[in-house]
């Protein structure tokens, strides 16, 4: 899939509320996709951080991506399972979401998801996904 194609599938696929996050595809290789996550006021809290909610949508989002990415086309998949942690705040800056698929098989799908800071590079979230291929 193109970055064209998987930005296609954000408006296509997902809940408007998604959409609303305004996340950008950047870069896709065959097991992974990198989105933006921008700093926008509609997703942060006090002393302008990013909400830990906005994160984990923004995570599992990319993740989904990576998923049609993987196997080429939409797959309907669900999200089973989700380990988060939070390494330090997300403050006046957007955030660089990498997702990558460590293992896909014929009925789960296990990623590992890292939110950086994109004014430095530095990792801000981490995540550990397993999808079910429905």
């Amino acid at each position: 899939m193109t970055t064209t194609d998987l930005q296609t599938a954000l408006a296509e696929f997902f809940a408007p509320w998604v959409q609303a996050m305004g996340l950008e595809v950047l870069e896709n290789s065959p097991h992974s996709v990198s989105v933006r996550l921008p700093n926008t006021g509609a997703m942060t809290r006090s002393g302008n951080m990013v909400c830990g909610q906005a994160m984990m949508a923004a995570a599992d989002t990319a993740m989904a991506l990576a998923v049609f990415n993987h196997f080429g086309q939409f797959t309907p998949c669900s999200t089973v399972q989700m380990s988060s942690s939070f390494l330090k705040p997300l403050i006046n800056g957007d955030g660089l979401v990498t997702a990558t698929v460590i293992r896909a098989g014929k009925s789960l799908v296990f990623g590992e998801v890292d939110l950086r800071n994109a004014a430095d590079g530095k990792s801000v979230f981490r995540a550990s996904l397993t999808y079910a291929l429905v």
